[in-house]
């Protein structure tokens, strides 16, 4: 363990074994620190923190801060980060709102440079924000999306997993699984194929989940006769369920840009539509 002299650590606080404090680092009361984890200088945990092995924090970061939420009465909150999560400068995760309630990141996620995690969000494991990216109050990320920078997703929005979201876009409604998404407001724009063969997903299943975006957002089809056809025309497949469920199951919608040819979006993706994803892979 190596602790700097001018670091201050409260005595409630718990250090795991190889723990490093750099100078001027502040480890606030209750919080947990876990073997192997570097903080380096200027950093804040504030209080309820628990912080994974293996992790690294860059300066400037404060974990543990008070939830920006109004309903927020001074109930005992947690901040839970998981092993192997890097945390850049500048980023911001706030304690939950509602007593016993957490805000969780999961483990080898990279939170970028000035990105924010505010109160009662769940990220999932191997997820990237990008630098600035902002999830608001409630946000669910799913498994291996990628958020890119300056992005906004607003409160109680869902992101699938092995989403990518470009830069700059404004998620106001849910975001399917494996989409690739931009603008704002965000709409999907295709999928994210490379994300899906770096992930190890065989091509039978890409193949599938291609049909089913086509049927789901570039057709004349709403989203229930979409559905209807995909349950008709494609084999059953885990990862094609998953998508048909988060998109019966979303409280907020899934929002998609109307066709201007009915005909032409039935066989495939507008150009405009295709344009946008050639420039997210």
């Amino acid at each position: 363990m190596s602790i700097h002299p001018t670091a201050i650590i409260d005595s409630t606080a718990q250090l795991g074994h190889g723990v490093e404090v750099g100078p001027y680092s502040i480890i606030g009361p209750h919080c947990v620190v876990g073997d192997n984890t570097r903080i380096d200088s200027h950093v804040v945990l504030q209080r309820y923190v628990t912080l994974g092995a293996d992790c690294q924090v860059c300066p400037g970061a404060v974990l543990g801060g008070l939830p920006q939420d109004m309903k927020y009465n001074g109930e005992v909150t947690y901040v839970r980060i998981g092993n192997g999560v890097i945390i850049r400068e500048g980023v911001t995760v706030h304690r939950a709102s509602g007593e016993g309630c957490q805000t969780v990141v999961g483990d080898k996620t990279l939170l970028m440079a000035n990105a924010h995690v505010a109160h009662n969000c769940v990220v999932g494991s191997e997820v990237v924000l990008a630098n600035g990216a902002l999830l608001g109050g409630h946000v669910e990320v799913g498994d291996f999306t990628f958020i890119g920078g300056g992005c906004a997703v607003h409160q109680f929005v869902k992101v699938g997993r092995m989403v990518i979201l470009g830069g700059l876009s404004a998620a106001r409604q849910d975001l399917p699984p494996f989409a690739m998404v931009d603008s704002r407001p965000a709409f999907v724009v295709g999928l994210n194929k490379v994300g899906l063969k770096r992930r190890g997903v065989d091509l039978a299943t890409r193949t599938r989940l291609k049909h089913a975006y086509k049927l789901l957002f570039f057709s004349p089809f709403n989203y229930k006769q979409a559905i209807e056809v995909i349950k008709a025309e494609i084999e059953p497949d885990p990862a094609v369920t998953e998508l048909i469920e988060f998109i019966q199951n979303s409280p907020k919608g899934v929002y998609r840009i109307r066709r201007k040819s009915s005909a032409k979006a039935a066989s495939a993706e507008s150009d405009d539509v295709d344009i946008l994803s050639r420039t997210m892979l």
